[in-house]
């Protein structure tokens, strides 16, 4: 998707004219797309009839880390007792995926991050809950890519990654869960730090 590629800043306002123009598309798409983005926080209205691109928002990013520190880490706990073999088998090779190609864009990064994530919620079989942690990483992937990408912290996130599924491997589950809550709160909280700051 262009917005998390990056095509439109932070800021840019968008019309269904010059977007269906763009996409060489009828308005009718156009309009039920954007609807569809802005009820996932993609896009914010702006004027009467045109949409924007957000702003990175600090309090934005507290917000979805803190919720993400409570509700992934008791799903990860429910999916504890039906993890397999094949499951963290699926789990590693997302990893290795992910340690193989250095030139992944931030689209990419969000979208492996969340498969390897799913691939161990998903056990749980709670759907109700895995619906909205699904929407909250929904809601990251812009800042999550944009982390990886400029404050380089990809290496750090793969490194948490693997010790997560390494606990996870070995049946430690509270040492799983410890490492799942850290990994969401240290990321969270150095992104709002950065986005905080004076941006010259």
């Amino acid at each position: 998707m262009d917005l998390q590629r990056g095509r439109f800043p932070p800021g840019q306002v968008l019309t269904q004219v010059e977007l269906a123009a763009l996409y060489e598309v009828s308005r009718i798409p156009v309009r039920d797309a954007l609807s569809k983005l802005k009820n996932e926080g993609w896009l914010t209205p702006h004027g009467k009839r045109g949409v924007a691109v957000p702003q990175f928002d600090p309090v934005e990013v507290e917000d979805l880390y803190l919720m993400r520190m409570h509700l992934e880490p008791l799903l990860q706990t429910l999916a504890l007792n039906k993890l397999n073999a094949e499951i963290l088998g699926r789990a590693k090779d997302i990893l290795d995926s992910m340690e193989a190609n250095t030139q992944l864009s931030a689209e990419q990064i969000g979208n492996l991050n969340w498969q390897f994530h799913a691939c161990i919620y998903a056990a749980a079989e709670r759907p109700t809950l895995f619906s909205t942690v699904e929407q909250l990483h929904r809601q990251c992937e812009r800042y999550i890519g944009y982390q990886s990408r400029n404050l380089q912290y990809q290496n750090t996130s793969q490194e948490e990654h693997l010790a997560i599924l390494s606990a996870l491997q070995q049946g430690n589950g509270e040492l799983a869960t410890t490492l799942l809550t850290q990994h969401i709160e240290a990321a969270g909280k150095l992104l709002v730090g950065y986005l905080s700051q004076p941006q010259s």
